[in-house]
């Protein structure tokens, strides 16, 4: 397996200016996989200005032309399929059976989607006062400065990386220090393709050096950042120098509530993937189950069994349905989270602690685990990001809405019914960018995809994440050649 451990600058690959590095460890037995080159103050800003130099060739190139690359790039990325799907398995813990069936297709489909989407840029005429005419135009921001989360790398890799590109813009891109090989692999194929030196920079380092330096850096137009809410309102206030364009995707507490006419055996698997899947690492996971209570019992009978069912282990081996968590400090974390659920006196049905495998010790692995509470325990309103599910219990839709709107987040939230009138009613009043019917956190390049709240604000994937990757311009024509009479002499 092919493992780069440089920074990419103005198309080449290079240490950091003081020769400091970073360890990637595997989180299935804390190993070390490599040491990176870490990039600091002063490497950022060597790659923001190879990306400014790279800017007005790039952004004034054909728009079919930057889709044409995309496009290879995808075609490259279905190629190494193998490899992508090992390396982030490696990389974050996520099992391979996912990573190859699911992080790499959805990867080369966002890069072939915006590839095409290069081209589809459209302008206004705006209906004015006769003898003018009013058009717009929607050019690039130039350097836009990009910070993509530990949890699932290479896809995010994509959604930033993608759009940013097809509507013209150069970019630094920073990896979370923990999870930068998949990116960096990516970054590879995107030079054995011909993207021009500069247009991309990839730098690995810590948040509080390299990401807040790409943040309040003078010549960086857009920050694009996902992670958590804490560090986003920390960009912010870095980004104010410039005034810069910001767009947050950050946490989430889903709420994902089942009614006593759904379909169950649909809710119940529904909801252990809207959990449990990548270990239940994801911001729109569905970490707040909420039951009606005439199926609560039916619902947990089953959703316990399958949950209990979960072949944790080595992420590399294709049997595998959950994996470790990706990092020590995270681990930690989610197993605080169990301590504070039994110390408010909440019930854990099942889990809250590490496996009792000797195989998986010397891992960061957690139990699924499955806690009773009350929809004010702070586990049913901070994010936990594990996992970890709360169950709650409700009487009637207008209960279950306002404990699916109790928190500050509002990322994405799903609900079970064969109610069509209430399916639609939950949808409009439920607070949260996304909203998913009979199923949950599905996701498609075409799809708008971001939150409200502390959740954030701006959107990833389809035409609105083109329209966050450009600016309006708006173009006056006289074409009468009237002056007005003021001026008349």
């Amino acid at each position: 397996m092919h493992i780069q451990n440089k920074m990419l600058i103005n198309g080449e690959w290079v240490d950091g200016l003081d020769g400091s590095t970073i360890d990637v460890m595997n989180p299935h037995d804390g190993s070390l996989i490599t040491r990176i080159a870490e990039a600091k103050e002063a490497d950022v800003d060597r790659a923001v200005a190879a990306a400014k130099a790279a800017y007005p060739a790039w952004g004034k190139l054909q728009a079919s032309a930057r889709g044409a690359l995309l496009l290879k790039l995808a075609d490259k990325i279905e190629e190494h399929a193998a490899e992508l799907a090992q390396l982030e398995a490696l990389d974050t813990g996520h099992p391979v059976r996912d990573t190859l069936n699911i992080d790499v297709p959805r990867t080369a489909y966002c890069f072939r989607y915006f590839g095409g989407m290069a081209d589809k840029l459209e302008g206004s005429v705006i209906p004015v006062e006769e003898g003018f005419l009013n058009y717009t135009t929607r050019e690039p921001i130039g350097v836009v400065g990009q910070i993509v989360p530990w949890n699932f790398p290479l896809m995010f890799t994509s959604w930033k990386m993608a759009p940013a590109l097809a509507a013209g813009n150069a970019i630094v891109i920073k990896p979370s220090e923990i999870t930068p090989l998949s990116t960096l692999r990516i970054a590879e194929l995107m030079m054995e393709v011909g993207f021009p030196a500069g247009v991309v920079n990839v730098v690995v380092g810590y948040g509080n050096t390299a990401g807040s330096r790409l943040s309040e850096h003078e010549d960086v137009g857009k920050i694009a950042f996902t992670g958590s809410t804490a560090t986003g309102q920390r960009i912010v206030a870095a980004s104010a120098g410039n005034l810069k364009k910001v767009q947050l995707e950050l946490g989430g507490k889903g709420a994902n509530i089942i009614f006593e006419d759904a379909d169950l055996a649909k809710a119940v698997g529904g909801s252990a993937f809207a959990i449990f899947h990548n270990q239940g690492q994801a911001c729109i996971a569905g970490s707040r189950i909420i039951l009606h209570e005439k199926i609560a019992d039916a619902f947990l009978d089953k959703f316990l069994a399958l949950a209990g069912s979960i072949r944790l282990g080595d992420p590399q081996r294709p049997e595998t349905e959950m994996g470790p968590l990706t990092s020590v400090q995270h681990r930690d974390r989610v197993l605080a989270y169990c301590e504070i659920a039994r110390s408010q006196g909440c019930e854990i049905l099942l889990g809250g602690k590490a496996p009792d495998d000797p195989a998986l010790a010397k891992g960061c692995y957690i139990e699924p685990t499955v806690v009773r509470a009350k929809y004010t325990d702070r586990i049913a309103q901070e994010e936990v990001f594990g996992p970890f599910v709360t169950v709650i219990t409700f009487k009637d839709d207008a209960e279950a809405l306002a404990i699916a709107n109790s928190t500050e987040y509002g990322l994405g939230s799903g609900l079970w019914t064969r109610d069509i009138s209430r399916a639609h009613r939950f949808a409009r009043d439920m607070h949260a960018g996304m909203v998913w019917i009979n199923c949950y956190k599905r996701v498609n390049p075409a799809s708008p995809f971001g939150g409200v709240g502390r959740s954030g604000y701006g959107r990833e994937m389809g035409f609105e994440v083109m329209r966050e990757y450009t600016q309006v311009k708006s173009v006056w024509v006289n074409v009468d050649a009237k002056i007005p009479p003021f001026y008349q002499r």
